[in-house]
This record gives C-alpha cells, sequence and structure tokens, in this order.
C-alpha cells in the first residue's frame, strides 16, 4: 500500500481544496472526483492501492469535506471549472479522470471541453441522466427540508444505500462524517444544480477514450441509464461488476484499481493495429 500525503490547493481567491495524493512520482496523473456529500476519503481505498505507474489526486469539492464553503457556486459547471483551475493550481498538464457518481458529471464536461488536458475518463456509477428516477425525486423531496445541522439519520441512510453487500465499517463510519460536515445549502444547491442541468447534453462533444464501470446491483442506475452514457460517447466501454452496487470503488477497490491500471497503460500505450 502506498502512502497518501494530505495537501491543499488554492484554486481562486477565497477558495482552497484540501486535496490528498499517493503514488509515484513519474507515474501518470489520475484525479479523482466526488459526487455529492462525499470528500477525498471517498478514494482512500484506491490511493492506498495504486501501482507503480500512477499518481493519484483526489481534491475535496467545495463546500465538502473540509475544504471552502462559498455561499453560492454549486452548479455542474462550478465544480468543472474548479477542476480545471486545480489541475492548473498543482501544475498536471494532462490526466485520467476518474469520477463517481455525481462527480462525473462536472468531470465529463471537462473531459468534452478540454481535450488537451483529459488524456482518459472513467465513469464509476455515473448518471448518464436522472429523468424518471424514483429514488431521485425521493432525495429531491428529502434534500429540499433538510436544515444544520443535518440530521445523522439522514446521512447513514444515504451513505449506506450506496453499496450493496458490507464493505469496511470504518469506511462506512469515516464517510458517515464527512457527509455530515456538508452544510443544509450545499446538499440543496449542488442537487438542484444537477436537477436543473440537461444531463445527456453533458454528453456531448466528448472524443476522449472512456470506460463505463457499473455494479448491476445499482439501485439508483439501471443497465439501460449506462447505455445512454455508452450511446452518446463514441467507442466508450463499459466493465459490469456483477453482484455490486452504487459504490463499486468501495466494495472491489482492488478490481477497479486494476482496471484503472490497464486503462491507462492502454493510454500510455496503444495497441497497433493488428498486434495484441
Amino acid at each position: 500500500m502506498t502512502v497518501i500525503s494530505l495537501k491543499s490547493a488554492q484554486v481562486r481567491e477565497g477558495l482552497t481544496l484540501p486535496y490528498a495524493e499517493a503514488g509515484y512520482p513519474g507515474g501518470t496523473p489520475v484525479v479523482l472526483v466526488h459526487g455529492l456529500g462525499d470528500s477525498w476519503w471517498a478514494f482512500e481505498p484506491l490511493l492506498r492501492r495504486l501501482p507503480a505507474a500512477l499518481r493519484g489526486y483526489a481534491p475535496t469539492q467545495r463546500g465538502h469535506g473540509d475544504a471552502d464553503r462559498p455561499s453560492e457556486g454549486y452548479t455542474p459547471e462550478d465544480y468543472a471549472a474548479d477542476l480545471v483551475a486545480f489541475l492548473d493550481a498543482v501544475a498536471i498538464d494532462r490526466a485520467v479522470l476518474v469520477a463517481a457518481s455525481s462527480g462525473g458529471v462536472p468531470a465529463r464536461m471537462v473531459a468534452g471541453s478540454h481535450p488537451d488536458r483529459i488524456s482518459g475518463l472513467v465513469l464509476i456509477g455515473v448518471p448518464g441522466t436522472l429523468e424518471d428516477k424514483p429514488a431521485v425525486t425521493g432525495m429531491r423531496e428529502a434534500v429540499e427540508g433538510l436544515s444544520d445541522p443535518v440530521p445523522r439519520e439522514f446521512v447513514e441512510e444515504f451513505v449506506s444505500g450506496a453499496v450493496a453487500r458490507p464493505v469496511a465499517r470504518g469506511l462506512v463510519e469515516t464517510m458517515i462524517e464527512e457527509n455530515l460536515k456538508v452544510p443544509a445549502y450545499v446538499w440543496r444547491e449542488t442537487l438542484r444544480g444537477l436537477l436543473d442541468t440537461d444531463l445527456r447534453a453533458t454528453l456531448a462533444g466528448i472524443l476522449v477514450p472512456t470506460v463505463v464501470i457499473w455494479g448491476d446491483q445499482d439501485d439508483l442506475l439501471p443497465r439501460a441509464d449506462q447505455q445512454t452514457i455508452l450511446d452518446a460517447i463514441h467507442g466508450s466501454r463499459l466493465i459490469a461488476y456483477e453482484g455490486v452496487g452504487h459504490d463499486v470503488h468501495w466494495e472491489q477497490p482492488d478490481r477497479v484499481v486494476a482496471d484503472l491500471a490497464a486503462f491507462a497503460a492502454h493510454l500510455a500505450h496503444p495497441a497497433t493495429p493488428g498486434t495484441s
């Protein structure tokens, strides 16, 4: 297992994002983008397992964890702009973006708008669209009714619903505490931003190589939803994990790291036609 270093990056005046860095100097830069409620801790299982070929960076997004909390600016466009500014702040010229859940929306916006900065895109349990999903309707109603302090019961249900089978209890407890740091207005504004955005449109124009990782026991995202992504991004491919829920990287971190390393290796040394 590799050592995780905790650092911070000022992405603009008044906005500093803590981030975790792990892996090996000279490895392919991999930037990990978390979703609503989470922080860099969501990727701790992956960071601990990075091979020598990869260098991981996991920023905590604005309003989340121990990051600064502006009073406004929680649309996918805001998060995408922060992500580009983060690449600049830590001097990453080009990276593989690995995004989980709703973090995949700003990540794919960056992949589409800044192909010179993104060598590849990995989407883990990322919605193609949030339309016609009963769980999302219930989530919106619950979030609109939140006030500070955010109830632990709400957070516990949110975190536990992300997996289909048991994961390390320490990880679950950490993620509950991280989610509890998020103010009610950040929950509301982030979810509103997602629901007010045409998510299908954010899939347009992505030309970088893309891998979609999905657990077939994901209660939020059916197979047909993932097909929306596959149909929109030319050449993208699906890796389905059997018996796994929404947060694939929590349930099977070893396999996710192996798939990520193989993808990064392919990007660095694409196979020559006619060879294997």
